[in-house]
C-alpha cells in the first residue's frame, strides 16, 4: 500500500505532545525517518525538522523549539521497530552530532535501490520509478531554521517521508526474491554506525580539493585564507560559500595578491565582496608571504607502494571478477569489491576462510557469498 499524500500530520512542538508521540509509536513496526537542516544558511549546520511516518502517522518534531528531545531515543533504539531512511549517511551523523541519537534496526531504501541495480536512486527516481509519484523539490533548498515555517514547507517535508515505509516494503520483497536481503541489512547494520568529522586540530588545507597541487608558499596563502574565511562565517552565521567560494580562494592562492589594485586585478572576487572582504584578504596573503621558508606547510603525499608484480596480477584477476559479477548481478562492480578491499586481498592473500572473515572491511555476505572464489583468485 502507497502512502497517501493526504494523512494529516501533527506537528509536535512541545515535550508533552513528543512524550505522546513516543508512546504511540512504541508499537510501530517500521518508522519512516526524514530530516531537514540549515546546511546553506548557518555556519554551524543544525537539524530544522525530523519527520517520522508510518501508515497511520505522520508527525513533524520541531527540535528547535523543543528543550529536550532526548525521549526520541527510545524510539531509534527499539530493535523490534526498523526506522527506514532514504540515503541516510548525512542523516545517521546528524541526528548523532545534535541529539546523540543513535540507531538500531534501519534500513536504507537509498541503499537497497542499489543492490537492486537502480541506475538512478535519488527518492525522486525510486518514487517515480516504483509508485508513478512525482516529488516537487522546489523547497529543497530554502532556510528551514526560520520560524514560524510556512505551511506548504512543512507539508512539503511530510510528503517525502509518507512513502518511505511503503517503498522498503516493496525493495524489500524484490532482494528477497533476488537473495540480497541480508547483504543489504548487514550494509545498513554498518551504516548507522557512521559519525561525524569532529577532528579540527587539522591543517584547513587537508579538506580542501586540489591544495595537494599547490606548491609550499600557495599552500602556506591557501591556509592563511582558509582560516581567514573561517573566522567570517564564523562571525556571521554563514556557510562558508557564502562568503568566499572554494573556485575563488584557491585563484588567490595562486595570485597571491597584496595591494587591493591586485587583488581587483585578479577577478576572483565581487565588487562587493572585495568591499566587505577585500582588506582581511590582503591581510592573510601578506602573512603568509612573509613566513620563512623553514615555516611553511608541506602537503603530506602518500608514496605509492612498490606492488610485486604477482600481487599486481591478483589484483588484475580480482578486478576481472568482480566486474564479471557485477555484470550478472547488474549492480556496481563496487558493492562487491572496492579498488581498497582488492588490494587488501591481493596483498594480504588469506588462505582460507578463516582468515579471509578477520579482514576488517570484508563484510560477512561477502564471504559466505564469494569468499571460495576470492580465495581461489589470490591462491
Amino acid at each position: 500500500m502507497v502512502a497517501s499524500t493526504d494523512i494529516p500530520y501533527k506537528i509536535i512542538d512541545n515535550s508533552a505532545s513528543l512524550r505522546g508521540l513516543v508512546n504511540t509509536l512504541q508499537h510501530a513496526k517500521a518508522i519512516g525517518v526524514d530530516l531537514e537542516a540549515d546546511s546553506l544558511y548557518h555556519f554551524k549546520e543544525k537539524v530544522c525538522l525530523i519527520q517520522l511516518a508510518t501508515e497511520k502517522i505522520n508527525a513533524v518534531i520541531d527540535p528547535l523549539v523543543i528543550d529536550d528531545i532526548s525521549v526520541l531515543k527510545l524510539i531509534f533504539k527499539k530493535r523490534d521497530s526498523q526506522k527506514v531512511f532514504h540515503g541516510s549517511d548525512y542523516d545517521v551523523r546528524s541526528l548523532f552530532r545534535d541529539f546523540r541519537i543513535t540507531i538500531d534496526n534501519m534500513f536504507d531504501t537509498e541503499l537497497a535501490s542499489r543492490f537492486l541495480g537502480f541506475k538512478e536512486t535519488s527518492l525522486e527516481a525510486v518514487l517515480k520509478n516504483k509508485f508513478n509519484i512525482s516529488l516537487d523539490k522546489k523547497y529543497q533548498r530554502k532556510d528551514w531554521s526560520k520560524r514560524p515555517l510556512p505551511e506548504e514547507m512543512i507539508a512539503y517535508a511530510v510528503k517525502d517521508v509518507g512513502f518511505l515505509v511503503p517503498l522498503a516494503d516493496q525493495l524489500k520483497a524484490e532482494l528477497q526474491e533476488k537473495r540480497r536481503l541480508h547483504w543489504v541489512y548487514e550494509e545498513c547494520k554498518y551504516l548507522s554506525k557512521v559519525r561525524p568529522n569532529t577532528a579540527d586540530s587539522h591543517p584547513l588545507y587537508l579538506y580542501f580539493k586540489g591544495a595537494g597541487k599547490l606548491n609550499s608558499r600557495s599552500l602556506a596563502v591557501l591556509e592563511a585564507l582558509l582560516q581567514y574565511r573561517r573566522n567570517v562565517a564564523q562571525k556571521k552565521d554563514r556557510p562558508l560559500f557564502r562568503i568566499i567560494s572554494s573556485r575563488s580562494l584557491m585563484d588567490l592562492a595562486e595570485k597571491k595578491p597584496v595591494s587591493m589594485k591586485h587583488l581587483e586585478k585578479t577577478n576572483a572576487l565581487s565588487t562587493k565582496q572585495i568591499a566587505m572582504y577585500g582588506q582581511g584578504v590582503i591581510d592573510a596573503i601578506t602573512s603568509a608571504m612573509k613566513l620563512p621558508s623553514s615555516a611553511l606547510p608541506v602537503y603530506p603525499r602518500k608514496r605509492a607502494p612498490i606492488v610485486p608484480v604477482t600481487v599486481a596480477k591478483r589484483v588484475k584477476r580480482l578486478k576481472q571478477w568482480r566486474d564479471t559479477q557485477a555484470k550478472k548481478l547488474t549492480i556496481d562492480p563496487s558493492l562487491i569489491l572496492t579498488k581498497s578491499l582488492i588490494s587488501t586481498l591481493a596483498l594480504q592473500r588469506p588462505p582460507d576462510l578463516r582468515q579471509l572473515s578477520k579482514i576488517k572491511e570484508l563484510r560477512n555476505w561477502q564471504v559466505k557469498e564469494f569468499g571460495t572464489d576470492i580465495l581461489t583468485l589470490v591462491n
